[in-house]
C-alpha cells in the first residue's frame, strides 16, 4: 500500500477548500456598496421626519411655556407684559408693573429648534384679550412659517 496516493488527494483538497474558504475583494467591496445605498437611501428618508420632529418640539414647548404663563398669572393676577417678556418666568422683572408674588417658574427659556428665542406679545397682535406665543420657524423672520400663532 502506497500512502503517497492518498496524502495528494488529501492535500490537493485542502489546498481547494483553502482557496474556497475566504472573500474575495470583489464581494467585500459589493457587500459595502449594498450597505452604502441602503444607509444613504435610509437617512434620505429620514430628513423629512426631523423636520416634523421639530415642529412637534415648537408645540411641545408652547404648552409648557403657556402653562407657566398661566401660573406666573394665577401668582400675580396678570401675565408678564410685552417688555418683560418670557424671561419674567426665569428672574424678576425690573420693570412696571412688579409681580407681587413672584417665583422662578423655568430654569430658563427654551430656544426654538432652529436656534431662536420665541416670540412672546401681551396684549397680543393676533389675539387681543390674549397673548402671542409663537416661533419663527425654520426661515427666523416674521411670516410664513411662523408655527404657533
Amino acid at each position: 500500500m502506497d500512502p503517497a496516493p492518498h496524502i495528494s488527494t488529501r492535500h490537493r483538497r485542502r489546498s481547494l477548500l483553502a482557496r474556497e474558504a475566504g472573500y474575495t475583494l470583489f464581494e467585500i467591496m459589493l457587500v459595502l456598496g449594498i450597505i452604502a445605498v441602503l444607509v444613504g437611501s435610509a437617512i434620505y428618508m429620514l430628513a423629512g421626519n426631523i423636520d416634523v420632529a421639530k415642529e412637534q418640539r415648537v408645540q411641545s414647548d408652547i404648552q409648557a411655556i403657556t402653562m407657566q404663563l398661566r401660573t406666573y398669572e394665577m401668582l400675580n393676577y396678570r401675565k408678564p407684559t410685552t417688555e418683560q417678556g418670557l424671561k419674567a418666568l426665569v428672574q424678576m422683572p425690573s420693570s412696571a408693573p412688579k409681580p407681587q408674588h413672584w417665583k422662578k417658574l423655568m430654569e430658563n427659556i427654551p430656544i426654538d429648534p432652529w436656534g431662536n428665542e420665541y416670540v412672546y406679545y401681551n396684549p397680543g397682535k393676533t389675539k387681543a384679550d390674549g397673548f402671542d406665543l409663537y416661533s419663527l420657524g425654520p426661515k427666523g423672520a416674521e411670516g410664513e412659517g411662523n408655527i404657533g400663532k
